[in-house]
């Protein structure tokens, strides 16, 4: 499916495909921190499809337990997170923040969860948490 998205400022906004049944999360304490969240919900573009339509992400570059080196990208403006990309001048796919896409209500639930070893204990399981429509 063809998604849109971009930062909480509006600076920048792109374009992918995807596959709306590959949603994943990650409980890794590296997306912990950069997300100041319990966990990160991703979601990779189809290969070749993501076109920037608007700004320059500032890039970060993370060191993986493993070793591996990701290009992060985000807003410089508004700090926003917009994917992660292999560490390379043009990537073919991109790990999109499922918060910043406009369709990502459309997405079907998570499929696969890794670095579960690192995740909050709560986090794992929120059915019985009190839920509210509004804040």
């Amino acid at each position: 499916m063809k998604v849109t998205g971009g930062c909480h400022c509006g600076h920048i906004k792109y374009e992918a495909e995807v596959d709306g049944g590959t949603v994943r999360v990650c409980h890794c304490t590296d997306c912990q921190k950069l997300t100041g969240a319990a966990f990160r919900a991703n979601i990779a573009s189809l290969p070749g499809t993501f076109v920037l339509i608007s700004g320059t992400p500032k890039i970060y570059v993370k060191t993986a337990e493993s070793g591996t080196r990701r290009a992060h990208g985000f807003c410089a403006e508004c700090s926003t997170p917009i994917y992660s990309a292999a560490l390379e001048p043009n990537p073919s796919t991109y790990g999109l923040r499922v918060g910043g896409i406009d369709q990502r209500s459309q997405f079907a639930a998570p499929t696969r969860q890794i670095w579960c070893r690192s995740a909050l204990p709560w986090s794992m399981d929120l059915t019985a948490v009190e839920q509210a429509e509004r804040g």
